[in-house]
């Protein structure tokens, strides 16, 4: 019989979700190995997106996202500060710029209120220019437990933990196929390199669907279609005259053209939602700038003409379609698909980069039952 070599548990995708989900899994002492098809970690959604530390605001009361983003949150800054990974709990003021939107702020705070978000305060529009004196609305809510991360500081932390705990990334290793053994799983990867895992969790982001129909004995109806909402950010030239995050209050498709900072201060704005048919389609088409000027003047009408470059673009991994209502993360293990040692992470989008230890936490939790 040809060698083969065993490990405890194979993390596939070394992404925030990824890297977070090994860690919890090493420093609960099991032998962990993430495998990352590219050559370094981090470079999927987890490094193009708005780095922001959502405070739970928006999602369904009892949803996972409500629950992994309201517990994820205040592991998130206690880590960074533990850490010294660079973060700014600098707020952030949703603001409605007609009356109708007024309503809206007030169903937003009993919604975030039901999620265990206690620390909302609604401002009428003097009390909203007093914190910021550029902005233009009726009224405003501010979220003082909104922030931003370094979030490539906040991997290399996590990586650093895994390590630490005897784990290890290697990178450039792409998984061809899967299949279910004796109570185990034969991972292949494209290099020829078999592994024997007691457990694989499958944190590949956008890639997750298609690793999981390369699962032999995964029944297909237990993998959900994949659907790529493109999301791009426009930069603006010179520094904003904002402190806290901007958001408008929420539109259908998404939660309108927000203002975000970086840790360095420098404003960009998206991101819109555009859906598209590849999760490689990640160029930003300076045309659909033009739309954002008519949002962003809503509530900063000082914006100059031409004052936004275009910036970057990151693909949400959605798994409903474009009209569908939103749909939860979805964790599923062997309860759900009936795979002893197979855990499915889909549709982690939005908030997984604050939800990251949650998550961990979670999938660790089901491992060790």
């Amino acid at each position: 019989m040809e060698h083969i070599d065993t490990v405890d548990v194979v993390v596939v995708g070394a992404g925030v979700v990824g890297l977070a989900v090994a860690r919890a899994l090493a420093l609960q002492g099991r032998e962990v190995l993430v495998l990352e098809a590219a050559d370094a970690i981090g470079t999927g959604t987890s490094s193009r997106n708005s780095e922001v530390i959502h405070a739970g605001l928006y999602y369904a009361p009892g949803s996972l996202k409500a629950q992994l983003c309201v517990q994820g949150k205040q592991q998130l800054y206690a880590y960074c500060a533990e850490r010294g990974i660079g973060h700014q709990r600098c707020g952030k003021l949703v603001v409605a710029t007609d009356a109708d939107q007024l309503a809206q702020l007030h169903g937003i705070r009993a919604q975030a209120l039901t999620n265990g978000v206690d620390d909302l305060q609604l401002l009428d529009r003097d009390a909203a220019r007093a914190l910021e004196p550029q902005l233009e609305c009726v009224g405003a809510l501010l979220s003082p437990s909104t922030g931003i991360v370094d979030s490539h500081g906040l991997m290399l932390a996590l990586q650093g933990d895994l390590e630490n705990a005897g784990g290890l990334v290697v990178l450039n290793t792409p998984v061809a196929h899967m299949e279910c053994a004796q109570g185990a799983i034969i991972l292949e990867a494209v290099d020829g390199t078999r592994l024997l895992a007691q457990w694989v969790v499958n944190a590949a982001g956008l890639g997750a669907q298609a690793l999981a129909r390369r699962c032999q004995g995964l029944d297909a109806r237990h993998v959900p279609p994949s659907f790529y909402a493109k999301g791009n950010y426009f930069t603006l030239a010179g520094r904003a005259p904002f402190r806290h995050l901007i958001y408008p209050a929420p539109q259908a498709a998404g939660l309108g053209v927000h203002l975000t900072l970086d840790l360095g201060g420098q404003a960009k704005f998206g991101p819109d939602v555009q859906w598209v048919d590849s999760p490689d389609d990640l160029l930003v088409d300076p045309a659909r700038g033009n739309a954002f000027y008519a949002e962003v003047r809503k509530y900063w009408p000082g914006l100059a003409d031409g004052a936004l470059q275009p910036g970057y673009a990151g693909i949400r991994p959605k798994i409903q379609a474009p009209g569908e209502a939103a749909k939860d993360f979805c964790i599923q293990g062997p309860a759900e698909h009936g795979v002893p040692g197979l855990v499915n992470l889909f549709g982690i989008e939005s908030p997984g980069l604050t939800s990251c230890l949650a998550l961990g936490d979670r999938v660790a939790s089901l491992v060790a039952k």
